[in-house]
């Protein structure tokens, strides 16, 4: 460890700009994602702008508090109203919301907010470990290894996260096409330009992101308009017993309890974090369970058990840690959020991988103490902010979207001042709006997007090297094995369901 660099790092982290802006990160990603609607993505997609304008390190601290903050807001709203801020907390309604309703709301988002902590600290930590561990590791890799682990990225994403594999594989795809846009990376050449200098440099990240998070999921939110008066009774009823939480602070009892639920649900969202493509909601799920398996008492969850409160808290909240670790030591992003902070560090001139261990280890260090600070300000603040959100949950979505719209034309706009930006959200919006309608995945042509320069670069660099010669490939081992996981991902679906057919063919014969 150079404690030089990391004396630099906590001097910048620990500055009261950057303390500043992380404060207000985790705020505002709490408050963001605490309203049904507005999920993690879009919650850094609509403050993304901010970074660029932000100097120093202070900028991408914020987003990470934006991450950390907007992943347990989500809580608030699943518990509170029944409708989960983020689909990371769709798990947490099973027993938040039964145990709010019989007249313990403050006991439930207590225990949310602790959970939820506690899988935050402890993923961070494994950050630190995990993180500089597979960067020594990764040194070995020649662009062939680098090639085949975003490909691997990109498949186990476009198969993970869509109903289809082919939605998932065209989400993908696109996202490629897209990354091709400018200056090919190896000769040099504009490609795709249409004979304008704006795309020269290939689609912009910011105008992109926002649109595709942000725009879309305004558009949509103008749909669902009529749902919310629907649900304007429950919601009122829920803000009453809000008003009327006393203890908040979980007591010694419950938190005997839960302990060995935090550790296990702590250790499956890391490693499943690590993971690309997966996400919090898978996390969170196979958290509950696990905890459902291993408790001592099962006929409680459902009608608001402690430990279902507890497991797909600190489940969904370890991811944020987890998915960190490709990302920073290999430059493969985990989920998308994970995609749009890899976009942020580009924005700062950052490159990840094995190189920002030893060209930006500042820079490391910084993230390390940014990720773990936030998720300890995302405690406090979280038992600080809880009656006043509770207040922001009941806005109504006629007043919240034309506040969206606003700050997706401005955030767009602040970061080249040039109307060409504002044409591309407008247009990413679209796709997005009309993606999520048809049930494509979004976060598929994002990773496409980050990872395409990514593959192409690595794959021709290795065709130059090799002469063109694909026989070689049998000389890196490694390398086959990611290709053929990239190959198994696509197709296990698929495999799946045929095992399931034969299964129901010998069960019915």
């Amino acid at each position: 460890m150079d404690l030089s660099a990391l004396a630099a790092a906590a001097a910048d982290v620990f500055s009261p700009e950057a303390l500043v802006w992380l404060i207000t990160g985790v705020t505002a990603g709490i408050i963001l994602g605490a309203m049904p609607g507005i999920s993690t993505n879009m919650a850094i997609s609509l403050l993304f702008s901010f970074c660029y304008t932000i100097d120093g390190a202070a900028g991408v601290i914020m987003l990470l508090g934006v991450y950390c903050g907007g992943v347990y807001g989500g809580s608030i709203s699943a518990i509170l109203l029944n409708t989960p801020g983020t689909p990371a907390n769709a798990a947490t309604m099973l027993d938040g919301h039964p145990m709010a309703r019989r007249g313990e709301p403050g006991r439930a988002l207590g225990i949310s907010t602790i959970s939820s902590g506690f899988g935050g600290i402890f993923s961070s930590i494994c950050l630190i470990f995990c993180a500089t561990t597979l960067a020594k590791v990764s040194l070995k890799f020649t662009s062939l290894e680098y090639c085949a682990f975003a490909v691997f990225g990109i498949s186990i994403i476009s198969s993970v996260s869509s109903k289809s594999i082919i939605k998932g594989l065209i989400g993908g795809v696109i996202g490629l096409l897209l990354a091709c846009v400018g200056i090919d990376p190896i000769s040099g050449t504009i490609r795709y330009s249409f004979g304008t200098s704006y795309l020269v440099g290939g689609l912009p990240l910011i105008p992109l992101l926002i649109g595709l998070f942000a725009f879309s999921q305004a558009l949509l939110s103008v749909e669902e308009l009529a749902r919310e008066r629907a649900g304007s009774k429950e919601r009122a009823a829920m803000f009453q017993g809000g008003k009327a939480m006393t203890r908040v602070l979980p007591s010694r009892a419950d938190m005997k309890r839960c302990l060995p639920t935090w550790l296990r649900s702590s250790v499956i969202g890391t490693v499943i974090g690590a993971i690309p493509g997966t996400g919090g909601d898978i996390s969170s799920f196979i958290s509950y369970n696990e905890a459902k398996r291993w408790s001592k008492h099962k006929e409680e969850f459902g009608a608001g058990c402690p430990e279902g409160i507890a497991a797909p808290e600190a489940g969904n909240n370890a991811v944020t840690g987890g998915a960190m670790i490709p990302m920073l030591s290999l430059g493969v992003p985990g989920d998308s959020c994970t995609a749009m902070l890899l976009g942020a560090l580009t924005i700062k001139g950052i490159s990840v991988g094995p190189t920002l261990f030893t060209s930006h280890l500042e820079s490391a260090y910084q993230i390390f103490l940014g990720m773990f600070l936030s998720n300890v300000i995302m405690l406090i603040a979280g038992f600080a902010l809880l009656r006043f959100v509770i207040k922001i949950v009941l806005i109504k979505s006629k007043h919240l979207i034309p506040l969206i719209f606003v700050l997706c034309f401005v955030g767009t706009y602040s970061f080249t001042h040039t109307f060409e930006d504002i044409i591309v959200m407008v247009a990413a919006g679209l796709v997005g709006y009309l993606a999520v309608k048809h049930e494509f995945t979004l976060s598929a042509l994002v990773i496409g997007y980050i990872l395409g320069n990514m593959t192409e670069s690595n794959f021709r660099r290795y065709l130059l090297i090799s002469e063109g010669d694909l026989g070689r490939l049998l000389e890196r081992p490694l390398a086959l094995v990611l290709f053929a996981a990239a190959l198994v991902t696509l197709f296990s679906p698929v495999l799946k369901k045929a095992v399931e057919r034969v299964r129901a063919r010998r069960a019915g014969a």
